[in-house]
C-alpha cells in the first residue's frame, strides 16, 4: 500500500474521474473522519443523496460521537454508526470525504485499510497519508462540500430533491457544510466562491434561518455547565492575546455532560477584543489522552499577522484549518496544559 506524504497530498484525478468510479459502482461505503462536524456530516449526505438516487446500494458510516443537532441533517435517511457496529460484506468503491489522514480514521480505519484500491477521496484539507489513488483535493475550497460539487454536478445530481421539500435534500446538506465550515460565512475563506456557491444552493430551497436554528441554537442544558467550567478553569496568556481552558472527566460528570456537548464552547474566549488565540483542553473520560480544540482569529487587516492553529496543531501531530484545528496529548491534563501554552506563546512571540 502506497503511503501519501504531506508534500504529496494533492488532487490525482478529475470530477469526472471520480464520477465514472461511483456510476460503475453497484455497492458503495460513503464515510469521514472520526467525530465529524458539520462538513463532514455534509459532505456524506450529499454524496449518499446523489448515489442512492443513480440506484447505486449506498450504506453511509459516520464514526465516533458527534453534535447531537447534526442529526437533523440525516432527515430520516438511515445511516450506520461505528465503532457500535462494523460494515458487513464488501463494496465497490468506498468514498472518504473531509479527511486524507489515517490518524482521524481510528474507528473504521483498519477496515479501509484492506480496501485501498478500492477507495476514492474528496477533501479540501493541507495534509494527508491515505494513498488512495483517485482524490480531490482541493485547498482553495471553504469546506469539503465546495469541494464535493464538481463531482455531484459531473453525477447529474438533482440538488432540491424534487418532491421532498429543502430537509433532506442534497442542498441543504451542502449548504450545511458550507456554513459551518466557514462561521456562517465569518471566516476569510469565505470567498466569492464560496458565496456564489451559497446562492446557487438558496435558488434549490434552502431554508437557511431554519437550518441555523436546528445546527446552532439546539443545545442540551449540559453544554451551558460545560461552558461554566470551562470559563472557570480559564487561564489568559501573552499579555490577554490567548485563552487556555481545561475540562476534567470530574467537570464533565458534574454537569452531567459528553464530548457531544462540546460544540462552541471552545469559541467564548473568542468575543473578547484582545484574543487571538483560543484553546480547550478536554478528558471526558479518565484516561491517558487529552482533546486539544484550538481557534484563532483573522487579522485585522489585510496581510497583517495571525497564528496557524493547523500549524499549532501539528506540533501535537493534529491538523485542521488555519482558524480551527484540533489535535491529541498523550499525557496528563497538568502536562497538556503547559505544553499547549508553551506552543501558543511560541506561535505569538513570531
Amino acid at each position: 500500500m502506497s503511503v501519501t506524504t504531506a508534500a504529496a497530498y494533492a488532487t490525482t484525478a478529475s470530477a469526472q474521474r471520480l464520477a465514472e468510479r461511483i456510476r460503475s459502482a453497484t455497492s458503495l461505503l460513503v464515510t469521514s473522519h472520526d467525530k465529524p462536524d458539520g462538513d463532514a456530516v455534509g459532505s456524506m449526505m450529499a454524496l449518499t443523496r446523489a448515489a442512492r438516487a443513480l440506484g447505486i446500494r449506498t450504506e453511509a458510516w459516520l464514526a465516533g460521537s458527534f453534535d447531537p443537532a447534526l442529526g437533523t441533517l440525516l432527515a430520516g435517511d438511515t445511516v450506520c454508526r461505528a465503532p457500535e457496529s462494523m460494515p458487513q460484506g464488501e463494496f465497490d468503491l468506498v468514498a472518504v470525504v473531509d479527511t486524507g489522514s489515517w490518524s482521524q480514521l481510528e474507528h473504521l480505519g483498519p477496515w479501509i485499510r484492506g480496501r485501498v484500491d478500492r477507495c476514492i477521496g474528496v477533501d479540501h484539507h493541507r495534509s494527508g497519508d491515505t494513498g488512495f489513488t483517485d482524490r480531490i483535493v482541493d485547498t482553495t475550497c471553504a469546506s469539503c462540500t465546495q469541494a464535493l460539487v464538481p463531482v455531484l454536478d459531473a453525477l447529474g445530481a438533482r440538488f432540491d430533491a424534487p418532491g421532498t421539500g429543502c430537509a433532506g435534500s442534497i442542498a441543504e446538506a451542502l449548504f450545511a457544510g458550507l456554513a459551518t465550515d466557514t462561521g456562517w460565512f465569518r471566516f476569510s475563506g469565505a470567498d466569492a466562491s464560496v458565496f456564489a456557491l451559497a446562492s446557487r444552493l438558496l435558488r434549490a430551497g434552502v431554508e437557511k434561518d431554519r437550518l441555523y436554528r436546528q445546527l446552532e441554537e439546539t443545545a442540551r442544558p449540559q453544554r451551558m455547565g460545560l461552558l461554566a467550567h470551562a470559563l472557570g478553569s480559564m487561564r489568559w496568556l501573552a499579555g490577554g492575546r490567548a485563552a487556555v481552558m481545561t475540562l476534567s472527566p470530574e467537570d464533565f460528570s458534574r454537569s452531567s455532560g459528553s464530548a457531544e456537548d462540546l460544540a462552541g464552547v471552545v469559541n467564548a474566549p473568542m468575543s473578547v477584543g484582545s484574543i487571538e488565540v483560543s484553546a480547550l483542553l478536554s478528558q471526558n473520560e479518565p484516561g491517558p489522552v487529552v482533546k486539544i480544540s484550538l481557534r484563532s482569529k483573522p487579522p485585522m487587516v489585510r496581510g497583517g499577522a495571525f497564528v496557524d492553529v493547523n500549524r499549532l496543531a501539528g506540533v501535537f501531530n493534529g491538523g485542521g484549518h488555519v482558524h480551527a484545528a484540533g489535535a491529541k496529548f498523550r499525557g496528563t491534563m497538568a502536562q497538556a496544559s503547559e505544553a499547549v501554552a508553551e506552543a501558543i506563546e511560541r506561535a505569538l512571540a513570531r
